[in-house]
């Protein structure tokens, strides 16, 4: 049985304007979709929302065609770059705004823990905030002070639970909402980004929490976030959203690697001179371009076990001494595979001002079939000159890397570092 569907869901804004501009096209609007229960009068054509790209129209579909469904007990993972909607779409699911076009039906009692500090009276102790959500999800006096110690001891809160939450830090505030939200048994449970504030510790205790309603207790949860590590490990189906719209449904791991794919695949030969960097770099020597060569310097795709050269297009803005690159190979879920770093094969070296190929030839990819992120960096006597952390994608095609007329087997696709070994039983 389905738990929530969402049917031709659709979430449309009027940039700069909360009101169609006029009192009489308020109050017709109101009259028309909630009296007579008609489609909004002035409803416009709107652009899908591309949040980087300046457009014609003052009207943006936030959500447009959203349609699927989830059903009891699913954990299902909401992916996608920021702008994309994941946000819109779980407000209208716990009603804190209204879809434009479609109908959302859910079964069961929603606890959503949206925003720090979601449904909290800052005025109001964290006591008195637990009993007030409860109230409003339909609890009983009794149903919530039963469950008031468990909650409590799960939030760590306990020295400040009877002090007003306005003093509470932003890791106190998400401690205790999601302890509420996942203790007072709601049939579905909504949780956006808001784990990321909390510490490793609480990130670890709120996931377990999050397993044990699904799996043990039967309930749904949909899970935002852009930890893909945390969305792999807790949640069985995933929805790909890109600009407002349904972009992909289906198994998890095919659906981090969709979203993987629309947010950072850079081909062989693209620039890579405007990538997004991370942290503070000089930029006395910057990436811009990357390629995929066999050993003629043609493009290929990179192939398991065959040989590889990755040539490396970079600018140094004047003389330079003391330089050193590194290539970082990391899985689609965020974990180092290996790095090839200049200094294990060959001292710092010297450039001088201009265009330059850094080389790195790889003699049997040991890596096997599948997607994979590289890192980028170039610091000048150990300072930073530039980085693009896991932007670009390689992929990597099958082959026979041992040389015994078979296939690598597919469960350690895309997860292991290949080297020459042998078995003997």
């Amino acid at each position: 049985m389905n738990a929530i569907e969402f049917e031709n869901i659709g979430k449309q804004y009027r940039l700069g304007l909360v009101s169609s501009g006029t009192i009489s096209h308020d109050l017709n609007r109101w009259w028309t979709m909630n009296v007579l229960r008609k489609e909004d009068p002035y409803l416009r054509i709107g652009e899908t929302n591309d949040r980087a790209h300046r457009g014609k129209s003052d009207y943006v579909w936030a959500l447009k065609d959203i349609n699927f469904s989830v059903e009891e007990g699913d954990v299902v993972g909401i992916i996608g770059k920021n702008g994309a909607g994941k946000s819109t779409l779980l407000k209208l699911l716990s009603r804190v705004t209204a879809p434009t076009t479609g109908t959302i039906r859910a079964r069961g009692r929603i606890a959503s823990l949206l925003e720090v500090g979601t449904g909290f009276h800052p005025e109001m102790t964290g006591r008195e905030n637990i009993y007030m959500n409860g109230a409003i999800m339909g609890m009983t006096k009794a149903e919530i002070t039963r469950k008031l110690d468990e909650i409590v001891d799960f939030s760590g809160c306990e020295r400040y639970i009877d002090t007003p939450v306005k003093r509470y830090s932003s890791g106190m505030t998400v401690r205790l909402g999601f302890a509420i939200a996942a203790h007072l048994e709601p049939e579905i449970l909504v949780v956006d980004e808001v784990l990321a504030v909390g510490d490793a510790e609480f990130q670890k205790k709120a996931i377990g929490k999050m397993q044990d309603v699904s799996r043990g207790e039967g309930r749904t949860v949909l899970f935002v976030s852009h930890n893909m590590a945390a969305v792999r490990r807790l949640c069985k189906k995933g929805v790909v959203l890109a600009n407002g719209q349904l972009h992909y449904q289906g198994e998890i791991n095919s659906a981090i690697d969709e979203y993987m794919m629309l947010s950072f695949a850079i081909s062989s030969g693209t620039s890579v001179a405007n990538l997004p960097r991370t942290g503070k770099c000089s930029g006395k020597i910057k990436f811009i371009g990357i390629e995929f060569l066999d050993r003629n310097n043609m493009p290929i795709t990179p192939h398991c076990g065959q040989f590889l050269r990755i040539r490396l297009k970079l600018n140094a803005v004047e003389k330079l001494n003391g330089c050193r690159i590194s290539l970082g190979v990391y899985d689609m879920f965020g974990s180092i595979l290996t790095t090839f770093p200049t200094d294990v094969t060959m001292d710092s070296f010297h450039i001088e001002k201009g265009e330059h190929y850094a080389i790195l030839d790889i003699e049997k990819l040991p890596l096997t079939v599948g997607s994979y992120r590289l890192l980028l960096w170039s610091d000048i006597y150990k300072e930073c000159a530039d980085y693009i952390d896991r932007i670009i994608i390689m992929n990597v095609e099958q082959d026979d890397f041992y040389g015994l007329g078979r296939e690598i087997p597919s469960h350690v696709f895309g997860k292991v570092v290949l080297c020459e070994h042998k078995w003997s039983v």
